[in-house]
């Protein structure tokens, strides 16, 4: 499936964290909803480790605002499995531009893949937590993705890590 923007960003300024996944699912893309897909962890995950107070549903995304808390992916214009996205649907620049505009305190990625295309780097030199950000770019840290597919690498520790870090820089501005 290709069109321009499946899902829409949720950006504004002054967002304590963005999450950037790679690209939307075939399910949130139908669903026209972020971590949609079936056995997705995402929305579960944010409650357990209080970056929400509650559990939302997919289509509550919008909500996040709220809390703090934007999403994005890298490309925008496909859907998929990693496999299955296109080189030339990957855009590390428009990424770069979408967080500048909004200068949130910290940039997610929701798995290695979206960090390591952003980055420049093969994935199998990304480890999961703080990572190293461009000039001028919020700290950026990596998580396990929480896809279904992606059960076998699944490790909550980091997500954890990334809560206690954005309670900590909310609480002392």
């Amino acid at each position: 499936m290709s069109a321009a923007h499946l899902l829409p960003d949720l950006l504004v300024p002054g967002l304590h964290l963005v999450f950037c996944g790679t690209a939307p699912s075939p399910t949130s893309a139908a669903r026209r909803a972020y971590y949609a897909g079936p056995g997705n962890r995402f929305w579960p995950i944010l409650a357990e480790t209080g970056l929400t107070p509650r559990p939302l549903a997919p289509e509550d995304y919008a909500l996040l605002v709220q809390f703090g808390i934007g999403l994005t992916d890298i490309v925008k214009s496909a859907s998929g499995v990693d496999l299955d996205i296109p080189r030339d649907a990957y855009d590390p620049q428009g990424l770069a531009l979408r967080i500048r505009a909004v200068r949130p305190r910290h940039l997610a990625f929701v798995g290695k893949n979206a960090a390591a295309r952003f980055l420049g780097l093969p994935t199998a030199r990304v480890a999961y937590g703080p990572a190293a950000a461009p000039a001028d770019f919020p700290p950026i840290f990596v998580l396990p993705s929480t896809s279904g597919a992606a059960r076998g690498a699944w490790d909550i520790r980091p997500w954890h890590a990334l809560a206690a870090l954005v309670k900590q820089n909310s609480d002392s501005a």
